[in-house]
């Protein structure tokens, strides 16, 4: 099963729930997905 959860705040890609395990973070109800989420962690 593949659910939207929302859109990356900096790049704007969708953001899936797929089978359980979301590809990307909600944070405070911002979405961010991994690529972003790994950019600002360097």
């Amino acid at each position: 099963m593949v659910e939207k959860v929302g859109v990356c705040l900096k790049c704007n890609k969708t953001v899936y729930c797929i089978d359980g395990f979301l590809n990307g973070v909600v944070n405070d109800a911002q979405v961010y997905c991994f690529e972003c989420l790994e950019d600002e962690d360097r």
